[in-house]
This record gives C-alpha cells, sequence and structure tokens, in this order.
C-alpha cells in the first residue's frame, strides 16, 4: 500500500446530537476504528478516547481546543489513547495508570495489531507501522467506581468495566440516559482475549451493564444503538456463554 492520506482528511466529525459529536478516522479499517467522542459541557468539554495518534487532534480537529478539555481513556489500548498526550487534563482508571504513563508497544496491543494492514489508506509521513508508538501521557487523575467526570451542567459516572482490560470504564450520563461503554459491549464483534483479558470479569460487567435504563450507547467501536439493541447484544453474548460458546 503506498498511497498517504493527508493530515486534513483523516479524521472526519459529525453531531449526534446531546452535544455529542463524535470523531473517528475513516482511514482505518472498521474493526481498529476507535470512535472517539466529544462532549460539550457548560464549564468544559470532555473526550472520550483519542484514537491512534498518528495525526494530531488538536491540530485538525479544532473542536477540540476551543475550550477546556477532559481526556478520558476508557482504557490504554492503542486505538484509544493516541493523542492524549496532547491535553493538559488526562483521566484513567487506576488499574491502567501505568500503561498511559508508559504505553509500550505490548501492553497497548500495538504489537502485534499495527500493520500497514489496519489501513485503507496509510497515515501521513512520517508514520510507520514498524516504528509506531503511543507516546506517553501520565494521568493527571485516576478514577474508580463510583468517581465523577463534572463538565459544569452535566455529570458522567464512571462505571468500572473490566474484562476486556483490567482498567476498562464505561461513563454513565443518568439524566440524559446516555453510556460512553469502551470496548466492554458495542455492535460488533467482542474482544475477550487480550493479555490482559479476564472472562469472569467480563461477564460481571456485561451483567452491570445489561439493566441500566439507557436511551443510546456510544462504544468504543461501530454504530452507536439504543435500549432495545443494548440488551439484544448482551443476553445474546451472555446465552453464548451459557452454552459454552
Amino acid at each position: 500500500m503506498s498511497q498517504r492520506a493527508r493530515p486534513q482528511e483523516w479524521y472526519a466529525t459529525r453531531s449526534v446530537g446531546d452535544a455529542v459529536t463524535h470523531i473517528e478516522e475513516p482511514f482505518i479499517q472498521a474493526f481498529y476504528r476507535c470512535n472517539i467522542w466529544h462532549v460539550r459541557g457548560r464549564d468544559r468539554d470532555m473526550l472520550v478516547d483519542s484514537g491512534m495518534g498518528v495525526v494530531s487532534l488538536r491540530e485538525w480537529v479544532p473542536l477540540v481546543t476551543e475550550r477546556p478539555l477532559t481526556a478520558v481513556a476508557s482504557h490504554t489500548h492503542f486505538d484509544h489513547i493516541g493523542c492524549h498526550h496532547e491535553f493538559d487534563e488526562r483521566v484513567v482508571h487506576r488499574a491502567e495508570a501505568e500503561i498511559l504513563a508508559q504505553p509500550g508497544r505490548r501492553a497497548t496491543l500495538a504489537d502485534p495489531y499495527v500493520s500497514d494492514d489496519i489501513f485503507e489508506r496509510l497515515p501521513p509521513v512520517p508514520f510507520a507501522a514498524t516504528t509506531y508508538a503511543v507516546k506517553a501521557a501520565p494521568a493527571t487523575r485516576l478514577v474508580e467506581e463510583g468517581d465523577v467526570i463534572d463538565l459544569g451542567d452535566r455529570v458522567f459516572e464512571v462505571i468500572h468495566t473490566p474484562g476486556h482490560s483490567p482498567g476498562g470504564i464505561a461513563l454513565w450520563e443518568a439524566r440524559s440516559g446516555i453510556l460512553f461503554s469502551g470496548d466492554i459491549v458495542y455492535d460488533g464483534p467482542l474482544i475477550e482475549d487480550t493479555y490482559h483479558a479476564n472472562a469472569a470479569d467480563y461477564e460481571r460487567s456485561m451483567r452491570r451493564l445489561l439493566e441500566l435504563p439507557l436511551r443510546v450507547v456510544h462504544g468504543g467501536h461501530f454504530p452507536s444503538y439504543g435500549r432495545e439493541r443494548h440488551r439484544e447484544i448482551i443476553r445474546g453474548w451472555l446465552d453464548g456463554k451459557a452454552r459454552g460458546s
């Protein structure tokens, strides 16, 4: 693959309602393409995940520089924390603070997943898959179950959702019924075999999220969906575990 994207076309943005903007990297294949979520608040904004980091978010997506912003990591895999170093306020669950501060290729899953094959069009020069690495972005705040991200007029509760990774979190806004679910659940193939995944934790997290009175789920990958689809996904997953599949 020789064709490279220009930096100005690397990101695509669209409003999804509720003062939430979806940011994505369209030249990454869907399976590896992280959903980046920007949330507008009264006093500050929130960014949930930050993509691969192969093109600067701050330089090419002006939305993320307009107001004070808290960058939250749903977890610390390469496709979710690549631009966290660009922001002054960085939040992660305590269990993955070390990875955010020292994001080695294996720890972030860049090894073995990052290769030219995951792209529809390669990132701009100087990107090279063999030398790709996430930049260190030590957290300025560590969170645990029950903590909140307060944007002034909006409050998101941290739900600890281990299973895909030990420090995975979801963010729940009870007033609006919005859940940012990270990679524990989304409408696509779920990954349960990372080096630090845990099957028992994964099942507990899925059962925890099943009965939330949510309206919409904005996941770490693939399209957003509503309450009925959410329950269908989780119940199907749980049924599969009960059958041993």
